[in-house]
């Protein structure tokens, strides 16, 4: 008797999985657009969703549907397997966020998820997923996106600005210097004003 042993290709070989990087609206509260935010891995939402799933089928019930804008993800598949159930995935391009992902329940309903993109560095997507999940902003994914953009070139060039300060000696680039003996005094002083 012989067995035979498939050894699993190379690109079917399948990396531990990342800790899920979520944060949600606290428990009870009611948001108004977005129920939190997601920072997945990659753009491969066949590798993302059943570690997402995973995490929120315990908090929200089983996740039966998922629905992306396909502009973000390059291939969306149709059904994902999670933890032994089948998740359908949908997708709409004019009527779902692009930076937005919606999840349903069979019994509790339906979640709105920022996904914040994978390469973002670590102190927006920091802010994005504080902002993706409090309870009382009324904006939407692809606004916070782009608010983020926004405090992240202010944060930049406020960095240039000082870095140009400290260089030229704490005073603004391209201030003139002026000599302390040059300086033009405005106010007469007092002994001589009370001569007059």
């Amino acid at each position: 008797m012989t067995a035979t042993v498939f050894r699993p290709m190379p690109s079917e070989v399948r990396l531990p999985a990342a800790p899920v990087r979520l944060s949600l609206a606290p428990a009870g509260s009611s948001p108004l657009l977005l129920d939190g935010a997601w920072w997945p891995h990659s753009r491969d939402l066949a590798a993302e969703l059943p570690a997402l799933a995973s995490v929120l089928d315990p908090l929200w019930g089983r996740i039966t549907r998922v629905t992306v804008n396909p502009v973000r993800w390059p291939d969306v598949p149709r059904k994902v397997s999670v933890a032994g159930h089948v998740v359908k995935v949908g997708w709409f391009r004019f009527e779902q966020d692009a930076h937005e992902l919606l999840l349903l329940s069979y019994h509790l309903g339906r979640w709105n998820l920022l996904v914040v993109p994978p390469h973002t560095p670590s102190a927006e997507a920091a802010w994005l997923m504080a902002a993706g999940s409090d309870p009382h902003r009324a904006v939407t994914a692809s606004r916070l996106l782009a608010e983020a953009g926004h405090r992240s070139a202010t944060a930049a060039a406020d960095r240039t600005g000082e870095a140009a300060w400290e260089s030229e000696g704490g005073r603004a680039a391209g201030a003139p210097v002026v000599p302390p003996r040059d300086r033009v005094v405005t106010a007469a002083p007092a002994d001589r004003a009370e001569r007059v």
